[in-house]
């Protein structure tokens, strides 16, 4: 099971809601490659598009003139559960007794099969693999005696993980956070119009004005009689458990999320960096985009020139995030090229946000030692990734974690270096504004859902008992 981040866009009661969703998940297409979709809703109902690939690949103009209405949802995709096929794509579209709901989802729900095995056993039909399927058959239900908010948060006391949630059910629009607030969902307003989106970066592009985050736990609701705020079921937990990998990696340096600056946050996690363990080198060399950032402050603070000696081809995707063990080989050799009069003779320091696999880190430093680098130092932003994530990013099961299977020392081998060090927990909270709000568990294993029967850290199901 591959899980992947996801981006969400929504907008209530604009004249243009279509297509400023479209250049709200334009501008969060780093958040999913795979496929696109929006649904927009009017007084004849909803209207819906979708597609495989990237947001301008996926809608024309005369898609965007076709979905029609004031109030639209819109999603780009990972694979979260379920393949990489269209029928997986969202946002869902479900039809029940006269109404069209429509569910955008990010995140990752990890009691899904034991969810599914119920709801199959009670005769529900599945159409998709995705666990987005799995909580509309658990809204569905709730509306048959609960009006949406209502049933959107009876729905969320079933389900386990992580999710940000965007559902819209006749003139009604609900925005949700799970109660440990794992992903970022930001409310902001537009020529008085209220617009939802995974980052801020969207709302800048469309010049919206960023509001506030929604907070974990809550549901924020939007009809036609206004917009009020209202809390999940249940405690929420002490302290939330923000995905603290959407700082090191995956949001855009731009964004706002989790109320700190992503940018800065980077920034402050290089500078850290080169505290814990500066080398004696000739040039800080970063790997773009996102170790630029890391890179920029590891120079400051060790006091070294700064060298963009690599030069991306931003025409490539993500390496780690590709579907096969070909793929990602194929992208690391097309993804970045060396100018080779900047390294040819010198000792470099490479500084990168993270090593997954480390295929990746393999190919470059070979690249390196070709064109005649005298001496290679890895220093990463982040811990060593030892443990998987169930909450909505792809990290592989632990034999494929290079960390988990490999001593520093043996990863120095394998990677040809002359030294490698990753910057420490401590120095990792360090860097961020609320070092108590963080998820840490791919790095310690301290996995903050566990399950409900046996307490450990399981999927649901796992340990042969299925929670009610």
């Amino acid at each position: 099971m591959i899980k992947h981040e996801c981006g969400l866009f929504g907008i209530y009661g604009h004249e243009d809601a279509a297509r400023l969703t479209y250049f709200g998940l334009y501008a969060q297409q780093h958040r999913g490659q795979e496929s696109a979709g929006i649904i927009s809703r009017d007084s004849g109902g909803m209207h819906e598009h979708k597609g495989m690939g990237l947001v301008p690949d996926v809608f024309t103009e005369a898609d965007l003139q076709g979905l029609t209405g004031e109030t639209a949802v819109g999603h780009v995709r990972y694979s979260t559960t379920g393949r990489s096929y269209l029928r997986n794509a969202q946002p869902f579209l479900a039809h029940y007794k006269g109404k069209d709901i429509a569910v955008a989802h990010n995140g990752n729900l990890t009691n899904t099969e034991a969810l599914r095995t119920e709801l199959e056993n009670e005769g529900a039909i599945f159409s998709t693999t995705n666990d987005t399927e799995v909580f509309m058959h658990l809204l569905v239900r709730a509306l048959r005696h609960k009006d949406l908010p209502d049933a959107v948060r009876e729905a969320c006391s079933r389900v386990r993980g992580a999710y940000c949630l965007l559902v819209l059910c006749d003139d009604v629009m609900v925005a949700v956070r799970d109660p440990f607030g794992f992903h970022p969902l930001a409310l902001g307003r537009l020529d008085g119009a209220p617009v939802f989106a995974s980052e801020t970066c969207a709302f800048d592009l469309l010049e919206a004005d960023y509001e506030r985050s929604i907070a974990p736990g809550e549901i924020y609701i939007v009809d036609a009689q206004g917009e009020h705020s209202e809390k999940l079921d249940g405690p929420l937990p002490e302290k939330p458990r923000q995905c603290i990998f959407e700082l090191v990696y995956f949001a855009r340096p731009d964004s706002y999320i989790f109320n700190e600056q992503v940018y800065v946050c980077r920034k402050n996690m290089g500078w850290q960096l080169a505290y814990e363990s500066s080398p004696d080198a000739d040039l800080v060399l970063p790997f773009p985009d996102s170790g630029v950032y890391p890179a920029v402050g590891f120079a400051q603070c060790a006091e070294l020139p700064y060298e963009h000696a690599m030069i991306r081809n931003h025409y490539v995707g993500r390496t780690f995030i590709q579907p096969s063990q070909g793929m990602r080989n194929f992208g690391v050799r097309v993804k970045i090229n060396p100018v080779q009069a900047m390294i040819d003779g010198k000792r470099i320091c490479i500084v990168d946000d993270s090593i997954v696999r480390g295929t990746t880190m393999i190919t470059r430093v070979k690249k390196l030692r070709e064109l005649g680098a005298k001496e290679v130092h890895i220093r990463i932003s982040c811990p060593p990734v030892k443990f998987p994530c169930f909450y909505g990013i792809d990290f592989a099961s632990p034999k494929e974690l290079i960390a988990a299977n490999h001593t520093l020392e043996e990863m120095k081998s394998i990677f040809n270096v002359d030294s490698l060090h990753y910057l420490s927990v401590d120095g990792l909270l360090r860097s961020v504004m609320h070092s108590d709000s963080y998820c840490l568990a791919c790095f310690t294993g301290d996995y903050p859902v566990p399950c409900k029967e046996c307490g450990k850290y399981r999927l649901e199901g796992a340990c042969g008992k299925v929670s009610s």
